[in-house]
């Protein structure tokens, strides 16, 4: 007897497939455990770890209230199957104040004169704290040598790990968009403004952005492509200094100054925008042929 889905069934199935997805793009990996835990079990056993490690510790002045002194430090932790995976360890010393990062990123990619050499600057810069939390550097991906230059606003989990940018469902679907109009990753260059994924995909505060934002700058005046194409918001927001929401920004054309030459710019959705709201890839498809046609509308490179 063979058995078919319904058409209910099926939308059930893809809606929870949706889920799923937004949840491992947000960092959730694990829902549960793979075996069960007996939390009273376990709360013994970190009593008698607490306690071990109060043996080896120094002796410190008694507290002035023997009860508090009574209870198990860690008998409150969550189970080891629940706690959420470990971060690369913190630096030995702290990041500068922010307005002193900022500085130290300016004289930093000021000082690079080409890709290469910026970006072991990125990685030896320990200004942004996100640095800390990130697996690795995101720093660019394709060609840079190619006319037409893509940025976003930051890695997601998946360019975290492979430490290229675009390379999860957003990256699929970019690719996609690209090979529309007969682009690949061969022949653009792609990159984000913050190059360290922020924890759990959140938005990167004003801070980060702006000690990250001279490298990008930097990374782009050295890319020197022919056309720029902001990916969503954020990146508009802060490479072209527009203040309208995207559904407004997005297919106006602008002029982006990197101090030796003026880039015509074009703002429009982020493809992980796109994965949520579909309808929105009619105009994105527009905005597609309108880079198509301007860089056919340049004159070759010398």
């Amino acid at each position: 007897m063979t058995s078919t889905l319904s058409d209910t069934e099926f939308g059930e199935r893809d809606a929870l497939a949706e889920i799923l997805a937004f949840h491992l793009e947000a960092g959730v990996d694990v829902a549960l455990g793979e075996e069960p835990v007996d939390r009273f079990t376990e709360s013994a056993a970190e009593r008698e770890a607490a306690l071990a490690r109060t043996a080896r510790a120094p002796e410190r002045p008694a507290q002035e209230n023997p009860r508090e002194s009574s209870r198990p430090a860690a008998s409150m932790a969550p189970p080891a199957a629940a706690r959420a995976p470990a971060t690369p360890a913190a630096p030995d010393e702290a990041p500068p104040p922010p307005d002193l990062a900022a500085i130290e990123a300016r004289e930093a990619a000021a000082s690079a004169p080409d890709l290469d050499t910026l970006r072991a600057l990125l990685e030896r810069f320990d200004g942004c704290p996100l640095k800390h939390t990130a697996t690795r550097l995101v720093f660019a991906d394709g060609n840079p040598q190619a006319r037409l230059m893509l940025v976003g606003e930051a890695p997601g989990r998946d360019e975290d790990i492979e430490g290229k940018p675009f390379v999860g469902r957003s990256g699929k679907l970019l690719d996609r968009m690209l090979a529309a109009i007969g682009i690949d990753r061969t022949n653009a260059y792609i990159a984000n403004v913050v190059p360290w994924r922020p924890p759990g995909n959140r938005t990167p505060t004003p801070q980060e952005t702006a000690i990250c934002l001279p490298f990008i700058r930097r990374q782009i005046e050295l890319a020197n492509p022919d056309v720029l194409v902001c990916l969503g918001g954020p990146s508009a927001q802060t490479l072209l200094g527009i203040r309208d929401g995207i559904t407004k920004a997005r297919g106006r054309w602008s002029d982006y100054d990197t101090g030796s030459r003026v880039i015509p710019a074009l703002a429009t959705f982020h493809p992980a925008y796109l994965l949520r709201t579909p309808l929105g890839k009619r105009m994105a498809w527009r905005d597609m042929l309108a880079i198509e046609a301007k860089l056919a509308g340049l004159p070759p490179r010398p």
